[in-house]
């Protein structure tokens, strides 16, 4: 058997191993909801356009990387066991092999433009945020979370439940007292912003995850998919409360929305009528 037919099974073999391992991968976890579960080693579900081509493109990195492991411990292989000592009793010295030298550097640089062309396509989609039928406004606070739906007039407060309050289903630490309600397969723009300190607003199964800057205003978009309550953190380091300060969001139908619309506008309606608790911790003092 000739090197190039040797070269061309370990490559063949490398690359099965990588699919199966991406097939292996992928599947972990279909089942799983918008929350992480025992023993999860991938993502969360995907439910929106960006995290299923987020999900896509980490197949794409996990087959690459998987192929030069295996191709690379396959050639170490071969190499320890064709040119060992006892094989090889008066070593080679070959110094230079031009055609060797070609490849090890051109196969890179073509590896890398395989990664770069559909990274800068997800970075692109996922910047730009295409017309929104509804907009929310996340502003982090030490240590809750302050939603806006400035459209329709509301703002409310979302605070960790505190773990001998949680119902039955209820995660720990990822429960809120007040969850983010949209409707489903519907695009939504979310603008946040710290009150205070840095935070990130991050949520797993949409794939997002936006930095909450005092001063200044960042946006993200999102379109889900399927209904059901998803969970998120703060995922930027902002003081002893970091770990409590979760993100829940309701998806619901559009019918379900408009009816939680119109009691939420009655419930919450407090933009012009008083103030938020942040501003009003802000002026006893106590943030």
């Amino acid at each position: 058997m000739t090197f190039d037919k040797r070269a061309r099974g370990l490559a063949a073999v490398a690359l099965a191993f990588a699919w199966a391992g991406v097939a292996w991968m992928g599947g972990v976890g279909v089942a799983m909801a918008g929350e992480p579960q025992p023993w999860q080693m991938t993502y969360q579900p995907a439910v929106t356009p960006i995290s299923v081509h987020v999900h896509a493109f980490n197949d794409l990195l996990m087959a690459i990387i998987i192929s030069i492991c295996v191709i690379v411990f396959a050639l170490l292989g071969y190499v320890l066991w064709r040119f060992n000592a006892k094989r090889n009793p008066i070593p080679s010295k070959t110094t230079h092999n031009t055609l060797l030298e070609v490849v090890w550097t051109v196969v890179p640089i073509m590896i890398l433009v395989v990664i770069a062309i559909p990274s800068f396509k997800l970075l692109y989609f996922t910047d730009r945020t295409p017309e929104a039928a509804l907009t929310i406004k996340a502003i982090g606070n030490q240590w809750y979370w302050t939603y806006e739906y400035p459209d329709q007039g509301f703002t409310f407060d979302a605070l960790m439940v505190d773990e001998e309050d949680l119902k039955p289903g209820q995660p720990r630490l990822l429960t809120a007292d007040e969850a983010v309600v949209i409707p489903v397969n519907t695009t939504v723009r979310v603008l946040t912003t710290g009150a205070d300190v840095i935070h990130s607003w991050a949520v797993p199964a949409f794939a997002i995850k936006i930095d909450s800057i005092p001063g200044r205003l960042n946006e993200a978009w999102m379109r889900v998919t399927e209904e059901g309550t998803y969970y998120g953190q703060c995922s930027e380091l902002c003081g002893v409360g970091h770990g409590f300060m979760p993100i829940m969001i309701k998806v619901v139908s559009k019918e379900a929305f408009a009816a939680w619309l119109e009691s939420a506008k009655k419930n919450y309606a407090r933009l012009d009528a008083a103030p938020t608790r942040s501003v009003a911790l802000a002026a006893d003092g106590t943030l």
